[in-house]
């Protein structure tokens, strides 16, 4: 499967200010070189994400700093928590330095509790918190199938695509990708960021990611300081 391709696709083109080309695209959005911004306009996550103004700064966001903010943002809040320093204070959260290799929040070459790229894990907890409100009908369904058909992706990668978002939201499931605490709070920032804060029932399922993930006392509140910041800066950008 084509890893890269898939999240290309995911996530779209990169936003926010003029956007990097060659090697420094590829490296502020984590994926390889000629594949960062390249994907067409209206990205899968760009659908998931834009009915609700949290949900679509969470995308901004997402888009503006790739799968790298994710990893960025989780291992900030990560140390602000060992280190018991305040999280969602830095001037630009969607620009934080990679984590280095050795700290766990190396996204690209993590694999999840199964075994696989650890980075698919992050995208269905995206898709899976999007959806915890039962907001995507038959129609916003078939506008989602349609885009995925019009991608050009191999099988593999289409049908990959096709089961992450026909599989309901289970926060239990999405829980269980997770084999470290470092991955539980990877999960839980992009779920953060794939969910309208002000919504009661993705609220609720963003509690019960929590309870399942069953990270250390603390952790959680670092984490959601570092999505809302991110958020005020989308909404900025």
């Amino acid at each position: 499967m084509d890893v890269n391709r898939l999240l290309n696709e995911f996530l779209g083109p990169k936003t926010g200010g003029s956007a990097p080309s060659g090697q420094a695209a590829a490296r502020a959005s984590g994926l390889p070189q000629g594949l960062a911004g390249g994907a067409a306009a209206g990205s899968l996550v760009a659908l998931l994400l834009g009915t609700k103004k949290g949900r679509k700064l969470g995308g901004k966001a997402l888009k503006y700093g790739g799968l790298a903010a994710v990893g960025g943002l989780a291992y900030k809040a990560y140390r602000d928590w060992q280190t018991q320093q305040p999280s969602g204070q830095e001037a630009d959260p969607l620009s934080l330095p990679r984590p280095p290799a050795d700290s766990g929040f190396d996204l690209e070459n993590d694999t999840d509790a199964s075994g696989q790229d650890f980075r698919l894990s992050v995208m269905r907890a995206m898709i899976s918190a999007a959806k915890s409100d039962d907001h995507i009908d038959a129609d916003e369904h078939a506008r989602i199938h349609a885009r995925i058909d019009d991608l050009g992706l191999g099988s593999a990668e289409k049908a990959a695509m096709f089961d992450y978002f026909a599989a309901p939201a289970d926060p239990a499931a999405i829980a269980g990708l997770a084999r470290t605490t470092e991955q539980k709070a990877e999960i839980y920032l992009a779920s953060a960021l794939a969910i309208d804060p002000d919504t009661a029932q993705e609220q609720a399922y963003l509690d019960a990611l929590s309870h399942a993930l069953d990270m250390p006392q603390g952790l959680r509140g670092h984490l959601d300081l570092e999505a809302a910041a991110a958020r005020r800066q989308a909404e900025t950008a």
